[in-house]
């Protein structure tokens, strides 16, 4: 993997190749951005720049020390071969590794310590520089965010930290501060379906994929699969059914329903979102007055995505939001419709 090979990224890779022709990398970069957008591709592309053999200003993607670098080791954990490009991540490393810890939640002190700090304080062990990878850095415990502070304002000469988060606003601000940010959009559809098509998605699902997709790779990927798309199609229909039935009883029975996960709840909203999004389009191709009514859904729904990030409970996030759509207006978990609206 080369800066060449990250698609849709052009703003971020050109700043990114701007710095190794000038030889001038910040220590401490923060790659931000949605989730499955190429940050970790990208990251891992500016190692091998950084560990490549064959001396030129990027890396050549075909020495030993780019395969080692872009290769992940067969066995838990699943990090680079190469001795001098060290990925972080919650669960990464087994808790045997981290004295015990099992990190079901952050990445704990236990694993800064054990594979950052103590590398980190000795030159790379056979390339140029060292490079440390971190998988989503707004994992970082307090703790173990307060631990690599300390290295990041003084790193060792040749040491390269490169930072991957979807969340930046949740890191410390004394991180944010010693970090440089580059920034990663949502991929273009076009990027998306070609990669898609590429792994033999059939052609007919392109469009309807990106859609749901927001340009996300990895949700894409996950998209793809037909026990999912099928289960997506089953919660969409819930919901409309719910919203179209008399009363809150569909909705609060609907809400609690099965056993949903954050990231299955999040697709059935998305691609409810989506269902929404196409009706407003059509309701104003034919001139309805009724396409202010579904973007006034498609809202409603996005407003319920972003509850559900910021670790909202499932259930009452659900409840209320079909409640919302049955009154065509923002509800409150467990506040029935009617009377004035809620002042903002």
């Amino acid at each position: 993997m080369t800066l060449g090979r990250v698609l849709g990224q052009d703003a971020a890779t050109a700043t990114l190749r701007r710095a190794l022709a000038r030889g001038r990398l910040h220590h401490a970069y923060r790659f931000e951005g949605p989730e499955g957008v190429g940050k970790e591709l990208a990251a891992v592309a500016l190692a091998q720049a950084l560990v490549c053999t064959a001396g030129g200003v990027e890396a050549c993607g075909s020495c030993e020390a780019c395969a080692r670098a872009g290769r992940r080791s067969e066995r838990a954990p699943e990090v680079p071969l190469h001795p001098d490009v060290v990925l972080v991540g919650r669960g990464l490393y087994p808790p045997e590794l981290l004295g015990g810890k099992k990190e079901s939640s952050e990445i704990s002190v236990e694993q800064i310590r054990r594979v950052i700090l103590a590398r980190a304080s000795y030159p790379p062990h056979e390339a140029r520089h060292q490079v440390f990878i971190v998988r989503g850095a707004e994992e970082l415990s307090m703790s173990a965010a307060n631990a690599l502070l300390k290295t990041l304002e003084e790193p060792r000469p040749h040491t390269q930290f490169i930072l991957l988060t979807s969340q930046p606003e949740q890191l410390l601000d004394t991180i944010r501060s010693r970090t440089l940010p580059i920034r990663f959009g949502p991929l273009p559809d076009a990027v998306v379906a070609g990669l898609l098509r590429a792994r033999g998605v059939p052609e007919e699902r392109l469009a309807g994929l990106c859609e749901l997709a927001g340009g996300s790779m990895a949700r894409a990927l996950a998209l793809s699969d037909p026990e999912a798309s099928a289960a997506r199609e089953a919660f969409v229909r819930g919901v409309l059914e719910a919203m179209r039935a008399p009363g809150l009883g569909a909705a609060i029975a609907f809400a609690e329903t099965g056993e949903r996960d954050r990231a299955s709840l999040v697709d059935g909203l998305r691609a409810l979102a989506a269902s929404f999004a196409v009706d407003a389009r059509l309701q104003v191709a034919s001139a309805s007055s009724r396409a202010l009514v579904a973007a006034r859904r498609h809202e409603l729904v996005e407003d319920a995505v972003a509850s559900i990030e910021r670790n909202g409970q499932g259930t009452l996030v659900l409840g209320a939001l079909v409640a919302s759509l049955k009154a065509g207006r923002q509800l409150r978990p467990h506040k029935p419709p009617g009377g004035p609206p809620p002042r903002r």
